[in-house]
């Protein structure tokens, strides 16, 4: 649903980049050079920047040996000292004029291969993307030197083992993507701690529950899509009030209920829980998700009657709920026909309606004892007191932090 930034402006071979990235990593001025043209006229180096680009050299020719396959020729060019003329390295200056490599953007160069511990010699990198190539084995232990880096994408591989600990402690990260690997196992705790603006785990292989602090992350696009997470949506899921705008925990093994604080996520525009087995009846609160756009719950074990409040939000432009056990709906959700809203109620146990399911299996809902918890709330529902009532440990006097 995010796309790094830097995606559509630095390709493979590229030549020049400007202010690119998420800040670009101190006081590189703002432009890039090189990615295979070297229009680096600046006389020979002295002094500390040649340490650096000596580091790099090293760390790029280290590298180079690990790679395998190179059906593109795309590291025929990483040869001689100039590292800042090989094919997506990109480099900038200091405040003295001096060059170094601050990113390496090699996005379907159709590599194989695998990461060295060398590549911690790029201190200065602030992006590194590795989208749709052929590496395979872990991530090095070096990489938490890598301190200037903001970008790591290494989706689109064949990554595997545990999840790579050591992204964790990689100091000014903000974009993390694995998504398309073969990584498996559980997913940590420190990870929501973590100061992560985007979080791609889709399309691997881990599973366990899903960690109780995942409402804590500060980061605005959360995609667990496609693996094996098994157990609830934790119930503290929303209590820190994050700026959260899109999380997908579609095709998993999820069951429970929905949890009632989802509500607190007032600036969400994406929630997705499609294809797992959830259960019980839709919370109220979800009226409170105000500026919501896409919200698919097909393919769920849900039941009860569809709340109006909910088919009333002013932003919803697609609402899935095929494939469940909703016996009705009222009158704002039938009016989702003549408003501009994808509604999806097919292969339900709506009495009246077209293409339901057939009524043997209405007989038995699914999960009908399931005690889902429900905290009172003001009757109507009123948002803004709405972290009051579901956080007990926030009394009705406080304030909740911005």
């Amino acid at each position: 649903m995010m796309n790094a930034p830097t995606q559509a402006a630095i390709t493979v071979g590229g030549g020049v980049g400007i202010n690119i990235g998420n800040g670009g990593g101190g006081d590189d001025g703002g432009v890039w050079f090189g990615g295979g043209i070297n229009i680096n006229n600046n006389p020979t180096p002295s002094g500390p920047s040649v340490s650096k680009l000596n580091n790099a050299y090293t760390a790029l020719q280290a590298w180079k040996s690990a790679i395998t396959d190179d059906p593109l020729g795309v590291i025929k060019t990483w040869n001689g000292s100039d590292v800042c003329s090989y094919k997506g390295v990109f480099c900038s200056v200091d405040s003295s004029n001096e060059p170094f490599v601050v990113a390496i953007d090699l996005n379907h160069g159709n590599l194989q291969g695998t990461l060295v511990k060398e590549l911690s010699f790029l201190t200065d990198i602030t992006i590194f993307h590795l989208n749709s190539n052929r590496f395979s084995g872990t991530v090095p232990d070096t990489f938490n030197d890598l301190s200037s880096l903001q970008e790591l994408d290494l989706s689109g591989n064949y990554f595997s083992g545990s999840f790579p600990m050591v992204t964790l402690y990689i100091p000014n990260l903000v974009y993390l993507d694995l998504r398309f690997n073969n990584f498996s196992g559980t997913i940590p705790e420190d990870l929501f701690y973590k100061r992560l603006d985007a979080i791609f785990l889709n399309n691997n292989q881990f599973e366990g529950e899903l960690p109780s602090n995942i409402g804590n992350s500060p980061a605005s696009v959360i995609n667990l899509a496609n693996n094996k997470f098994i157990g609830n949506i934790p119930a503290s899921f929303g209590f820190m009030r994050s700026k959260l705008k899109e999380i997908l925990f579609l095709n998993n093994q999820l069951t429970g209920c929905i949890p009632q604080s989802v509500g607190l996520f007032s600036e969400m525009q994406v929630f997705d829980v499609s294809h797992n087995s959830l259960m019980g009846h839709l919370p109220d609160t979800m009226s409170c998700m105000s500026d919501i756009e896409v919200l698919n719950l097909a393919h769920n074990e849900l039941s009860g009657v569809l709340p109006d409040i909910v088919c009333s939000l002013r932003s919803l432009m697609n609402f899935t709920v095929a494939y469940n056990f909703f016996s009705g709906f009222g009158q704002e959700c039938s009016k989702s026909f003549y408003r501009d809203v994808g509604f999806d109620f097919s292969l339900n146990c709506l009495p009246g309606r077209d293409m339901q399911r057939p009524q043997p299996q209405c007989n038995v809902i699914p999960g009908s004892g399931l005690s889902c918890l429900r905290i009172p709330s003001p009757q109507p529902l009123v948002c803004g007191a709405l972290f009051e009532n579901l956080n007990p440990n926030v009394t009705p006097s406080s304030s909740p932090s911005p």
